[in-house]
């Protein structure tokens, strides 16, 4: 709807409430605005999601929603990164792969999450994909892949806010990976922040172990 109306003014005020509403709730974090550039028509969990398949019209909107919200002390969070607009597949129920070359993500997909950074988002949420452009490793999903979110992210793009996974209960990663084991790559990988573990306790306590026999360093963690 953003999209179709291409108001940058109507996208800030819908940042501005988000943030106002949500704080006054005690709510200091959103994990919005979509960034995915939609360019498959048969795309079946982001489609309306998006602002559209115009990385230039995402960028602009979606920046608009960045500034509303974190103009009014809200955190935002752009996502799915490094992008899930070109699959007809869900991440929900799989993993699907994103089979552009890096030219074509360059040109598309990377255009409205280098245009966030810039504006100053402080959240980027990982997504459940496998990229092979950006990591070639068979089955591994971006949330879990250091080349991708300290390769690209932080290192290619100049990311330096929160690195936040997507649900971790979603079978882009349940289906090849314990809970536990999926956390461990994540926070190898960059993450900031694992968002909905099943049994989060187990999490905990697993990732405390890996910092105590070494796997995870204090400093990353």
């Amino acid at each position: 709807s953003l999209g179709a109306a291409n108001s940058e003014d109507l996208a800030y005020g819908m940042g501005r409430v988000t943030a106002l509403e949500g704080r006054a709730m005690g709510i200091h974090m959103t994990y919005a605005p979509v960034v995915d550039v939609n360019i498959n028509p048969e795309n079946p969990i982001i489609n309306t999601r998006a602002v559209g398949a115009d990385p230039g019209l995402v960028s602009r909107i979606a920046n608009a929603f960045i500034r509303g919200a974190q103009d009014n002390g809200m955190i935002a969070t752009a996502k799915h990164f490094p992008g899930h607009g070109d699959t007809s597949q869900d991440s929900h129920s799989l993993l699907p792969t994103i089979e552009a070359g890096l030219e074509r993500l360059e040109k598309v997909e990377l255009v409205p999450c280098k245009a966030a950074i810039d504006a100053g988002v402080r959240a980027v949420m990982t997504a459940h994909l496998s990229v092979p452009a950006l990591d070639p490793t068979p089955g591994l999903p971006a949330t879990l892949s250091a080349p991708i979110l300290t390769g690209v992210l932080r290192g290619k793009l100049g990311f330096r806010g929160l690195i936040v996974t997507d649900a971790l209960e979603m079978s882009g990663v349940t289906n090849a990976f314990s809970t536990e084991e999926a956390s461990l790559l994540a926070v190898l990988a960059g993450v900031d922040q694992l968002l909905l573990p099943p049994e989060p306790a187990q999490v905990i306590a697993y990732l405390a172990g890996a910092v105590r026999d070494g796997r995870i360093s204090l400093q990353r963690i």
